[in-house]
């Protein structure tokens, strides 16, 4: 069927060839030319999504999309005729705007170099965030959204067919991997023809590619012992077409890809994972199809084999591990075979492993320890050094090592955290002032500190759960316990994400100098290959305060919705927008964490709250240091409540799927919960204050606890260290610098102390110039909201408790006056 328009372009190009028989007589002379090449090299397969009529209206009025052909399906109500027929809107040697944004095979926007062909087939997509008359069509290939697809009519592929074998007739230069679909092309933005098209069917009648079983198993045999690495897989995708960086990493870009693969290839297994099963038909392919890119990947495959990966660098079992006698001494004779640990009075361990000496005179704090004689080859030995260590720097020295040339090793042990059954600091003043705010209605606290290496106060005060839903008390209240576990709020930047980037650090395994593309290759576009993993630590990527990706109505639009982890993910690596240059300002924002929580997962392979919890906690005997608590089996009644109404603020906001329930157990934070799934870089981390407690005293050990170093002393010290530009600031941390901050840490701070805070009432500081660690614990949200509906506050944010300031103030008198 011919419409009107391709009609009248007809009757132009009979009246141009018309012309051209009057102008025969111009004096040209034609001879061909070897050095040439058709232009149409690909002929890309598209379903229109919706239905025959309004399909033409898209595709013919003016402002709209189109393609070169329409193929129309039966019991379609809006199909004028009765019977089937291929509509051309577009001649083949014109440009039709079907491809938009595309990549195959090394060339990009495939509208100048491809035929198009829309099929009209109507897939049912339903999405828990956005209406169906709203979906975005830049959003088509959201992961959170469910799309059902219809079969192919057969009537319309036996036309499909026909008309595929007439144009690859007429553009030989169009191979069979040169005919894709639009998802191909397209992969992170399209998923057009979908699971269900017929590729199989149309390679039968000689369109398109498809592999060879017998292949499949060959590979398929090797793949399942030892599957191909990402790296290599991202390789093949790309040398068999599709636009994939090899990132060595399964990152959004990839799982797009194999997904669009999968739907092509393998339609009955789409789940975007780099599987065997994937490998064996994606290399099936490259040999039949590309021989020689096939042989040079499969011999990197085999060289993977015999590669052994770089060893990171193995972090210490002890503070101080000293071989003696050093291995380069110095020509200076009395620095050799000394050093320093840090210790308390009465308390340490050093432990002895023996290669090949029969003695040594060992001294701590310049007195010469008793130890074994002689000493036996291959054997540790372990000392108590109680009667030898006091508070801080203790030292160490050996000599008269025997016989000559033999060796043992000293290993120093970190400090670990020791309750004070007894302790002479009055700290009345603290305990009145929360007793105090208590019997005013502040609902309930829990305050550790830590002196010299020493729990010298921990107390609890006041309810864990004290108000209902509608702000009135409860008849019997929860009580607060020692034990309460917290939601930390913004500490969790501190306490799980700083950790993790240090311990990263440490092992080599993330330089924070390096732009952030480097480990996210995705991140590019609008400036931010310019940024660095450290403008994110120190806030200074220009990145806004907050997205509320939880809302609609957020502030940067509807296309920012997404209560949807993998989705927010997204966003932040390539949507959300700066609002500020790099390093113009300090501004403070959780869209930086986020990231670098992201950044965390990318790098460890692992979710960060496995991360932290399997590489970081555990070891230190935490076990209630933990996200999601209540999906790991904790207790609700054993934590502090926060919000009374949800995240309603009484009932003055609302939005979808929002609490309106006291939150007890769940982050508060709405980011964190509707967005990341409770496991954020930003927050979502809960705990208790004895399990922060260790935390801290690792930070005053300088980066270990035990027999386990997390980081080392060098990156503690790069990530504490004041920024140039604003003194409150270390990389993540914040500074107590010279008083700048006395809200947080009180006048008499010294200007080495760092910490942070949290939005839900909790606060830490860790004072190294006074071997002092300050965690308090409360609940202050928890509380009626006063105000109206646009200016309104938390009555338990208007107590000194949880203001933080006077608390630390009072802590810290407490221990200068004694």
């Amino acid at each position: 069927m011919m419409t009107f328009l391709f009609y009248l372009k007809k009757l132009g190009i009979f009246a141009s060839a018309a012309f051209l028989v009057s102008c025969a007589s111009t004096p040209y002379e034609f001879t061909q030319s070897a050095n040439y090449s058709h232009r149409v090299k690909f002929l890309v397969m598209h379903y229109t999504a919706i239905n025959y009529e309004k399909s033409m209206q898209v595709l013919v009025e003016d402002g709209g999309l189109s393609a070169h052909y329409l193929v129309p399906e039966s019991n379609d109500p809006s199909y004028p005729d009765d019977e089937l027929k291929i509509t051309q809107l577009v001649d083949e040697h014109d440009r039709a705007w079907h491809a938009g944004r595309s990549y195959w095979q090394g060339r990009e926007d495939l509208n100048d170099q491809s035929i198009g062909i829309e099929i009209v087939n109507i897939p049912t997509c339903h999405s828990p965030e956005l209406e169906e008359h709203e979906l975005d069509i830049q959003l088509q290939n959201d992961a959170s959204k469910l799309c059902i697809y219809p079969d192919y009519d057969a009537k319309q592929m036996a036309l499909l067919i026909e008309l595929s074998q007439e144009i690859l007739a007429r553009h030989p230069d169009i191979g069979p991997t040169q005919v894709v679909g639009h998802s191909d092309i397209a992969p992170s933005r399209k998923n057009d023809p979908g699971p269900r098209f017929p590729w199989y069917q149309l390679y039968q009648a000689g369109v398109g590619a498809w592999y060879d079983n017998h292949t499949v198993d060959k590979y398929w045999q090797q793949f399942s012992v030892v599957k191909p690495s990402i790296g290599l897989m991202q390789s093949a995708l790309r040398g068999y077409g599709y636009d994939v960086q090899a990132t060595n990493q399964l990152d959004p870009q990839t799982l797009d890809t194999l997904s669009a693969f999968q739907m092509h290839f393998l339609p009955w297994h789409v789940s975007g994972n780099a599987d065997a099963r994937s490998g064996a038909v994606l290399f099936a392919l490259m040999e039949k199809y590309f021989p020689k890119k096939a042989t040079k990947l499969m011999a990197q495959y085999n060289q993977e084999q015999t590669t052994v990966e770089p060893q990171p660098k193995q972090l210490a079992n002890a503070q101080v591990v000293a071989l003696i006698p050093e291995r380069d001494p110095s020509t200076r004779l009395l620095v050799n075979n000394r050093g320093t640990f840090k210790a308390y009075k009465g308390r340490g361990q050093l432990v002895i492993e023996n290669n090949t000496a029969t003695s040594a005179d060992i001294y701590i704090n310049g007195e010469k320890i008793n130890i074994a004689s002689p000493l036996q080859a291959n054997k540790q030995y372990t000392y108590s050094l109680s009667k030898r260590t006091r508070n801080g720097v203790n030292t160490y020295k050996v000599d008269n090592v025997l016989p000559e040339g033999a060796s043992l090793t000293l290993r120093f042990a970190y400090p670990q955290l020791k309750k004070s059954a007894n302790n002479t600091y009055n700290f009345s003043a603290v305990d009145k002032l929360i007793n105090d705010d208590i019997a005013a209605g502040f609902p309930g606290a829990v305050l550790g500190v830590i002196k010299d290496g020493k729990l010298i106060k921990l107390s609890s005060y006041g309810d864990a759960k004290k108000y209902q839903r509608n702000g009135t008390a409860m008849q019997s209240p929860q009580k607060m316990q020692i034990g309460t576990l917290f939601d930390i709020a913004s500490n969790s930047k501190m306490f799980a994400t700083n950790f993790a980037l240090m311990k990263l650090v440490s092992e080599g395994k993330l330089d924070v100098n390096k732009p952030l593309f480097y480990y996210l290759p995705e991140f590019r576009g609008r400036g931010r290959e310019q940024r660095l993993v450290k403008d994110l630590l120190t806030h200074s990527a220009g990145y806004p305060a907050v997205v509320d990706f939880h809302r609609k109505d957020n502030k940067f639009g509807e296309r920012f919705f997404s209560q949807n982890s993998l989705r927010t993910k997204n966003l932040l690596l390539t949507g959300v927008p700066f609002i500020a240059g790099r390093n113009v300002k300090h501004l403070y924002s959780d869209i930086d964490y986020m990231l670098l929580g992201v950044l965390i997962e990318r790098i460890t392979q692992q979710a960060l709250d496995h991360y932290v919890e399997g590489q970081i906690y555990q070891p230190l005997g935490l076990q209630h240091t933990l996200f999601n608590p209540l999906q790991k089996g904790v207790s609700k009644h054993t934590i502090a409540a926060t919000e009374l109404a949800g995240n309603s603020r009484g009932g003055r906001i609302s939005f979808d799927n929002i609490r309106t329930d006291v939150l007890q157990g769940q982050v508060h934070d709405e980011k964190a919960f509707y967005a990341l799934g409770g496991v954020a870089g930003h927050a979502g981390l809960f705990s208790t204050v004895e399990d922060l407690g260790v935390l801290s005293q690792l930070l005053l050990n300088r980066g270990g606890y035990g027999d386990k170093q997390i980081f080392t002393p060098q990156v503690l010290d790069q990530f504490i260290a004041p920024q140039a530009s604003n003194e409150t600031y270390g990389l993540g941390w914040r500074r107590a610098g010279e008083h700048a901050q006395k809200w947080h840490f009180g006048p008499y701070a010294s200007p080495q102390a760092y910490g942070h805070t949290g939005w839900t009432g909790t606060v830490t500081v860790i004072d190294p110039a006074y071997d002092l660690a300050i965690i308090l614990l409360t609940n202050a949200r928890h509380s009626p909201i006063k105000g109206n509906d646009t200016h309104y506050e938390f009555v338990g944010k208007k107590f000194e408790t949880g203001k933080y300031g006077s608390v630390i103030s009072l802590v810290y008198e407490a221990l200068l006056n004694h």
